[in-house]
C-alpha cells in the first residue's frame, strides 16, 4: 500500500534511506511528527468524519457512514441504509446500540467484551499519543513485508488487554497497516486493517481510506471516507443512552 502523491513533499526534507534501527519512543515519535506534530493533534476537540461502507460478497451493500468523536472519549457511529440506521455509541461510562437491520429498535446496552472496540475508537488521539498515561505498552518489533513495503513495526498492548500490530511506512513513518487480536466472548478474534489515501485535516494528516478483513483472508470491508470536519459543535446528548418515552 502507498501513501497519496500529496506527501511526497516530504521526502524534499531529506534523502529517504533504508530502515533503521529505532526504539519504540523514536519511532511514535516520529509518527506523531509526521501527522503534523503533538500540538495540531492536541488541538482537535471535535471530529465528524462521514462516508461510505462497501461490503463485498454475494450480497454486497454500500452503506452511508458517520462517526462522530470527542477529546471527552465519546463517540457514536451511524449506518444507514434504505431507511434504516444502526447506531453503536459510547458516553465515556455506557455503550449501546440500536440494530435495526437485526429487527431491534429498541437501544440496548453493549457487554464489556462488545464494547472494547468503541472505547478504543473513542481515543480522538489514538491508543500511541501519551501511551503510558493510558495505560498501554509498546514495544518495536523491527520490520516486516507489508505488500513489498519494508515496514517498521510496532507492538501495542492495551490498557484492555487487546493487542495491536502497527505497521509503519518506512518513507513517511504514518499508520499503513494494523493488525488487531481481541477477546470476545471468551475467542480470540485477530482481524487487520489496511489505511491509507491520507488527507490533511487542520494541520493533520488523517487516514480517508479502510480496508478490513480476518487475518489471512480477503479483506471484504471497505470504508471511504468523504470528509471529515473538527472542531464542530457537538450535542453531547447523542452519546447518552437514549430515555425511555414518556407514557
Amino acid at each position: 500500500m502507498h501513501i497519496r502523491q500529496g506527501l511526497l513533499s516530504l521526502l524534499l526534507l531529506g534523502i529517504a534511506a533504508p530502515c533503521m534501527a529505532l526504539t519504540a519512543d523514536e519511532l511514535i515519535a516520529k509518527n506523531i511528527q509526521a501527522k503534523g506534530g503533538l500540538d495540531k493533534i492536541k488541538a482537535i476537540d471535535t471530529s465528524k468524519s462521514t462516508g461510505k461502507l462497501e461490503v463485498s460478497g454475494d450480497f454486497g451493500v454500500e452503506l452511508a457512514l458517520s462517526q462522530t468523536v470527542t477529546r471527552k472519549g465519546e463517540i457514536r457511529q451511524e449506518a444507514s441504509l434504505q431507511g434504516l440506521t444502526q447506531i453503536q455509541a459510547w458516553d465515556g461510562h455506557v455503550g449501546w446500540q440500536i440494530q435495526p437491520f437485526g429487527g431491534r429498535k429498541d437501544p440496548e446496552k453493549l457487554s464489556a467484551d462488545d464494547v472494547k472496540g468503541l472505547v478504543e475508537d473513542a481515543d480522538i488521539d489514538g491508543p500511541l499519543v501519551d501511551y503510558r498515561a493510558k495505560g498501554n505498552k509498546v514495544e518495536y518489533l523491527g520490520t516486516e513485508d507489508v505488500d513489498g513495503t519494508e515496514a517498521y513495526k510496532l507492538k501495542v498492548t492495551m490498557k484492555s488487554g487487546d493487542v495491536k500490530y502497527y505497521y509503519f511506512d518506512p518513507d513517511f513513518f504514518l499508520e499503513i497497516r494494523i493488525t488487531t487480536r481481541r477477546m470476545i466472548r471468551g475467542t480470540e478474534q485477530e482481524f487487520e486493517t489496511d489505511l491509507g489515501n491520507y488527507e490533511q485535516v487542520a494541520g493533520v494528516y488523517m487516514p480517508f481510506s479502510f480496508e478490513t478483513g480476518p487475518k489471512g483472508a480477503p479483506k471484504g470491508q471497505k470504508v471511504t471516507i468523504q470528509k471529515i470536519e473538527v472542531n464542530v459543535p457537538v450535542d453531547n446528548a447523542i452519546f447518552a443512552f437514549p430515555a425511555a418515552p414518556a407514557n
